[in-house]
């Protein structure tokens, strides 16, 4: 470490840093969904263009978490997150003076940008400041502030709106964002630069390949013909990455670490327990509302149902994965959530607001369970020079199963429910209960979807049955 360099704070510091900083992109990834109404108002814009301002942010976010991950790996996780941190606040300042819906999208890119680079590294900082012993609860505590941040951000910004305004939404990042980024730059540890320099081909390629997909199952859903032009970028951008990746000398990231069973079945598990998640996230204020009668007031208390039992749960479960293994706590996990999504779709039609709530504790239990344990045992597996290229793979996950849920969700509506009915209330019964069948088959395919995602976690300890290697990768 230099003279004058910040002085490594205890683990636990590092941990309550990384999670006061990494938690506002998730939050902001959901809080606007709730100004979309009053942003039309504000600017006098359309829908199709408001839609725009989470869509962004989204793209953005999810396009350049691996281009990030690499560059924390290359010039030092601390300054690839206090950089992104920073960035994230003054892109929030700008959103908050936005003086168009224009200008407001492209600020939202920048915030996507910055939130891409603060929460690509976390995983890595976490898993080469704490021993394996202690692993497994750090990133428990960690995936618990991501969970917690995603499903407070409608909330929050809903009370936000109706006190102080839309604007209200983005300048709240500013004061808690400063305070973090102090605090980060005097606990986070100096990370020795490595040698090495960005695949610039290569991180443009899983540019346009993410982004176009992302975009591509996005539009997919809206009414009139689908953008296949954006699906055919995408798979055509992919193949040019993977080709990139085998040949270059310095790749971005480096294929071999998938020979790894526990990277690749954890990764692509990671994947299919959010698409889950994210069906439930989606359909939920759907049922309670248009179907169940419920108010906004009691909506929301529903809905804490599952993030706190998240909270609750996931440090023990990393706990525990420290103790017996991740294999068994993360298929455990998995299973719950698929019994809460076939409990929910096989709701009585006399079901209440309550009844959701207990289903929806215990998928959050099931999910805390789940994350923890899997996103330990994929980290651990990770060569120590890959760590960021490992994580940022595991937040790639996430923003694709979080797009690819609710696409699912609403593939479903679309197909079993008729237009009339999706945007039917209480007061037309049979319009009513046409919903609620729509949304209990997608609450089927969210429980098809832990299934898949249990059988994955379990496949590294049946890999290593059948001879084959589940530790770390050979770069």
């Amino acid at each position: 470490m230099t003279s004058g360099a910040p002085r490594a704070g205890r683990p636990r510091q590092v941990l309550s840093a990384v999670m006061a900083g990494a938690i506002l992109g998730p939050i902001d990834g959901s809080i606007v969904n709730v100004l979309l109404p009053t942003l039309v108002d504000s600017f006098g814009a359309s829908l199709a263009s408001v839609q725009w301002v989470p869509m962004a942010y989204l793209l953005a976010s999810g396009g350049l978490v691996l281009v990030f991950g690499r560059l924390g790996d290359l010039r030092g996780h601390r300054e690839v997150f206090l950089g992104g941190l920073l960035a994230f606040i003054a892109a929030s300042a700008l959103c908050a003076a936005a003086p168009t819906i224009e200008t407001l999208v492209v600020f939202r890119v920048l915030q996507g940008v910055a939130s891409a680079a603060m929460t690509s590294v976390p995983l890595a900082i976490l898993t080469a400041t704490f021993p394996p012993a202690e692993r497994g609860r750090a990133i428990g505590l960690f995936a618990a502030s991501i969970s917690v941040g995603l499903a407070v951000g409608p909330s929050l910004g809903g009370f936000l709106t109706e006190a102080l305004g839309w604007r209200s939404v983005f300048l709240v990042n500013v004061p808690i964002g400063l305070a973090a980024w102090a605090y980060a730059r005097r606990v986070l540890p100096e990370v020795p630069v490595r040698p090495g320099r960005l695949d610039l081909p290569g991180a443009a390629a899983a540019l346009v390949a993410l982004g176009s997909a992302l975009l591509w199952v996005n539009l997919a859903q809206r009414p009139g013909p689908a953008p296949h032009g954006l699906l055919l970028l995408a798979l055509l951008s992919g193949a040019a990455f993977l080709l990139r990746e085998r040949r270059a000398a310095e790749p971005m990231v480096t294929l071999s670490l998938f020979r790894s069973a526990a990277v690749s079945f954890g990764a692509t598990a990671s994947v299919l327990s959010f698409m889950a998640q994210f069906v439930v996230v989606f359909l939920t204020p759907f049922l309670l509302v248009r179907v169940l009668g419920a108010g906004p007031g009691r909506v929301g208390l529903v809905l804490t149902a599952a993030p706190l039992a998240v909270l609750a749960v996931a440090p023990f479960a990393g706990a525990l994965s420290d103790r017996i293994g991740s294999v068994r706590p993360a298929v455990a996990g998995a299973l719950l959530s698929a019994a809460a999504c076939a409990l929910l779709a096989a709701m009585p039609p006399d079901a209440g607001p309550l009844d959701v709530a207990g289903r929806l504790a215990l998928f959050g239990l099931g999910t805390g369970l789940f994350q923890s344990p899997n996103n330990s045992s994929v980290m651990g597996s990770a060569p120590r020079e890959h760590l960021g290229v490992v994580g940022s793979l595991l937040g790639t996950a996430r923003t694709l199963g979080m797009v690819l849920g609710i696409a699912a969700a609403g593939a479903v509506l679309y197909a079993f429910v008729p237009p009339s009915a999706l945007g039917a209330d209480v007061g037309a019964p049979s319009l009513a209960a046409e919903l609620a069948s729509g949304v209990r088959r997608a609450y089927a395919a969210g429980a098809a979807f832990a299934l898949l995602s249990a059988l994955l976690a379990a496949a590294p300890a049946l890999a290593r049955r059948a001879g084959r290697t589940g530790g770390p990768a050979i770069p």
